[in-house]
């Protein structure tokens, strides 16, 4: 099937959302850009900043910036989504409230989570809500500031519609942002999801004063975690270790600015949860996906120790040394 995408909505005015906004408004279509808390969206309008997720960066006169749910989507030829995991079933039932007829209508998810109160990915989430019968996934080491800025960047755009990837990945793709496309939805989407928790872990190595070796050691043996969960689940182990997998990994794990790695070190150095997210205005991903992660490993009998110690860190004060020490005195065993 061939698709026409002329205008698009992109439901979710945080920094990525935001970032590809104004990509798209570089492109020959029609751009509106939705978010959930009218006020601030008027402000967006009005000043053509977002001060709060994408600080510096104009958002063109192209992009229709739009308070109205039904108002934003009517029409599109293809739906942009991304809101954050932890917020994603409460907007999907807003959108589903407006009536519209979502069962033709192409939706692209950009956000790396798992719904945690039904365990699904998020497009899996979209298809099972809204009827949704062409999706794509984008995912990719992806850092919204860099990209906005211009930054040579890469992500993989993936549907088991190869038409539709291909039309993302014509859409999306430009000098700056290098678009793939890979058919297995489930493994890139996974890829950009628990890449987040094993980038808190190697944050957590920088909050204890730990050098490359160990970091080195966490994403490697992540990467693996990651892999086998994803294998359980359907993926091809082979994704992860491509732009989603494990070029998402290294970016979150080592950007100063990473939400996931900030959270990780301030835990290891000895903060709470509580203490680090009050003070965060954007959502680190991580800090919700890992109790999902918990969740999927013991539903599919799936050993993730990095995973479950970060779960523990977050979620039963766990002090991060008593965790690194429970890791390293594991039983051995061949790689």
């Amino acid at each position: 099937m061939a698709y026409n995408i002329q205008k698009i909505c992109i439901i979710g005015d945080g920094g990525w959302g935001t970032t590809l906004a104004i990509l798209l408004s570089k492109k020959d279509v029609q751009v509106s850009l939705w978010g959930p808390f009218p006020q601030y969206v008027k402000v967006m309008a009005k000043n053509r900043y977002n001060n709060k997720f994408l600080p510096g960066v104009r958002i063109p006169a192209k992009v229709h910036i739009i308070e109205d749910l039904k108002t934003a989507i009517d029409e599109s030829d293809l739906v942009l989504f991304a809101v954050p995991s932890k917020y994603a079933f409460a907007i999907i039932k807003k959108m589903k409230e407006t009536g519209i007829n979502f069962s033709h209508m192409p939706v692209l998810s950009v956000t790396k989570g798992v719904d945690h109160t039904h365990l699904e990915r998020i497009s899996q989430l979209i298809k099972d809500e809204l009827g949704t019968k062409a999706i794509c996934v984008l995912s990719g080491p992806t850092i919204a500031m860099e990209v906005a800025k211009g930054v040579p960047s890469t992500a993989v755009a993936a549907s088991e519609d190869i038409d539709l990837a291909a039309a993302v990945q014509s859409l999306v793709n430009s000098s700056t942002f290098r678009i793939y496309t890979n058919p297995d939805v489930t493994g890139v989407e996974l890829g950009g999801t628990l890449k987040n928790v094993i980038a808190i872990a190697g944050g957590v190595c920088d909050g204890l004063g730990f050098g490359t070796n160990t970091k080195a050691a966490i994403l490697t043996r992540g990467l693996a975690e990651m892999a086998r969960l994803g294998k359980a689940m359907g993926a091809n182990p082979s994704t992860f270790s491509g732009l989603s997998g494990l070029g998402d990994l290294v970016t979150t794990s080592f950007n100063e600015k990473s939400r996931n790695r900030t959270v990780g070190e301030k835990l290891g150095k000895g903060k709470t949860i509580d203490e680090i997210t009050e003070k965060m205005d954007m959502v680190a991903e991580g800090v919700e996906t890992v109790k999902s992660v918990v969740l999927l490993a013991e539903k599919y009998k799936v050993a993730m120790p990095i995973s479950t110690e970060v779960y523990n860190i977050i979620y039963k004060r766990k002090k991060a040394s008593q965790a690194v020490e429970d890791l390293m005195g594991r039983k051995t065993k061949p790689e």
